[in-house]
């Protein structure tokens, strides 16, 4: 199957998770058609924009940074994170991401469920 990126769904949330700012999500697939894959999408934030504090429970959520830089608030410590990281919040952890750059912060997020 090939999904051309102007068959992908996107949409904008705001102050995501009680965070900063819009963040643009990009679907790379549609999830409801998967099995145990909640999301997978590409997550565009702007510069001083941020996703929340927030906890994932029977799921683990992957963040592999494309482009940008930011901070991640991994399980109550911050950790700088920029293009080439991976971060993962497995069941049970929580975490928030940061724009703290200059340029858009850019990656893709993959939430597998249990």
């Amino acid at each position: 199957m090939v999904i051309q990126r102007s068959e992908m769904k996107s949409e904008k949330k705001e102050k995501m998770r009680d965070g900063e700012g819009t963040v643009s999500f990009n679907y790379l697939v549609d999830c409801e058609k998967e099995k145990n894959i909640r999301m997978l999408a590409e997550l565009t934030i702007p510069p001083g924009a941020s996703i929340g504090y927030h906890r994932h429970d029977s799921e683990t959520e992957y963040y592999v940074i494309l482009s940008g830089s930011g901070v991640v608030n991994d399980n109550g410590t911050e950790k700088p994170v920029k293009a080439g990281d991976s971060i993962i919040t497995g069941n049970g952890d929580s975490h928030s991401i940061k724009n703290t750059g200059n340029v858009p912060l850019v990656f893709h997020a993959i939430i597998v469920t249990y």
